[in-house]
């Protein structure tokens, strides 16, 4: 079976994910204050404050993910999930406080994606046909 092209773009999406965060944490170690230590916080769940060594390896295991929803690894397709569903709780204290107008709208946006790509995962019949070995 072949994977399917929801997997192989959530997968992508995990290493884009990944090379942001080496990218910050690469731009901190080189020069530090530079970039703030916030730039990560929407990928990093609350240990963005914990410095560059912390965002090199938060962005290991975004790409650690990915290569496993690319290679079809049940591990990694769980993982994924876990992932998703830890940013939907992240971000619910975030949208409870927004103000009416583009953050209510920037929010909504993330947890909805969010919430259907832990769906898509979770539940499609052909990604866990395809991730069956």
């Amino acid at each position: 079976m072949q994977r399917p092209a929801g997997v192989t773009a959530i997968s992508v999406l995990f290493f884009l994910a990944a090379i942001y965060l080496w990218a910050i944490g690469a731009v901190m170690l080189v020069s530090p204050g530079a970039i703030s230590m916030m730039s990560g916080a929407p990928l990093m769940y609350g240990l963005e404050l914990a410095g560059p060594y912390m965002a090199l390896l938060v962005g290991c295991g975004w790409a650690l993910i990915g290569w496993g929803l690319y290679r079809l690894h049940n591990w990694a397709r769980l993982a994924a999930v876990v992932v998703m569903i830890v940013g939907i709780g992240w971000l619910v204290p975030k949208i409870s406080s927004a103000e009416l107008g583009a953050p209510l709208l920037w929010y909504g946006l993330q947890i909805s994606l969010r919430a259907a790509v832990a769906w898509y995962l979770a539940q499609s019949i052909a990604v866990i046909e395809g991730f069956k070995k």
